[in-house]
């Protein structure tokens, strides 16, 4: 198996194939970032070529559409020595658009694609509980079963190449518009002079409980802005809903709202903090000092 990225996403879900017993080879831009599983019996290939020659599965897991495109079809790119009847398994986040046009070349030299977006972040991947969205032939999925269970408890097949990237897009639409409304209650509770504690109590236990608003709401009591997922990420993921949304035709107010918001956060310097700073975001914009300048 090859493998090509080895981020805060990639390098556990390579130690996980390891474990299970699957012989990795593993390319990365930096050789020194792959040295820790290369210690544990991964090989490092300094192309992705290389690391594609031979195997029957080459998986990627990298951050943008662009990132892909080079690291299958660029001059060192693992397409030139993937055989036919192999497959390419994609983790990354990108085009649903893009997606499919990379599956169609690759069908050409009878390759075969599954698009894989996961949900569940670094600690899902850490510990094997990812949730993989799959877009692609199910008799391909089913197959290669076995390698996406090393890596996720729920494995959902939603239809064809791109379809997985579509899930992929719902997913961080709902889970980010949803951040943005915890951070505006906590904001909305803070100015009104509510106890916010409290407030964040009532809210967990009635219809306005969430996943997000357990994750989230006590990260923005506590202003811990450590980054769980850093919201450089959910920035791009919400231009390339954004995109769909232009090509489409479609006016998803909300969605272009949470989005300029995203673009706001990074501009401010808080990209590789987590995305509970929308809540920072919108104390700016309110000409409202964070509390400890306050004090």
């Amino acid at each position: 198996m090859g493998f090509a990225g080895v981020g805060a996403m990639g390098s556990p879900m390579i130690g996980h194939l390891l474990a299970a017993g699957y012989p990795v080879r593993v390319f990365a831009r930096r050789p020194e970032a792959a040295s820790e599983l290369v210690a544990r019996g991964a090989v490092f290939a300094p192309t992705a070529l290389q690391a594609a020659q031979g195997v029957r599965v080459f998986c990627t897991n990298v951050t943008r559409t662009e990132d892909v495109e080079q690291v299958l079809f660029g001059e060192t790119g693992a397409a030139l020595s993937l055989e036919p009847r192999s497959t390419v398994i994609d983790f990354s986040t990108i085009s649903a658009v893009a997606t499919r046009e990379f599956a169609d070349r690759l069908s050409r030299q009878q390759v075969r694609m599954l698009d894989c977006p996961v949900s569940g972040g670094e600690k899902g991947a850490r510990e094997a509980t990812l949730s993989i969205m799959v877009g692609g032939d199910e008799s391909v999925l089913e197959e290669l079963r076995p390698i996406l269970e090393c890596l996720g408890r729920v494995i959902t097949h939603i239809g064809g190449n791109g379809d997985g990237q579509v899930a992929k897009a719902c997913n961080q639409i709902v889970q980010v518009i949803n951040i943005q409304g915890i951070a505006e209650a906590m904001l909305f509770a803070k100015r009104n002079g509510a106890n916010v504690d409290r407030v964040l109590s009532a809210l967990q236990s009635g219809f306005a409980g969430s996943r997000m608003l357990d994750l989230m709401g006590p990260k923005m009591v506590a202003r811990d802005f450590a980054a769980g997922i850093e919201a450089r990420l959910h920035q791009k993921d919400f231009a390339l809903v954004i995109a769909m949304t232009q090509a489409l035709g479609l006016s998803m107010p909300a969605a272009a709202v949470t989005s300029q918001q995203l673009n706001a956060l990074v501009g401010q310097g808080w990209g590789k903090d987590d995305t509970s700073s929308l809540l920072r975001v919108l104390e700016s914009l309110n000409g409202l000092p964070p509390p400890d300048e306050a004090r």
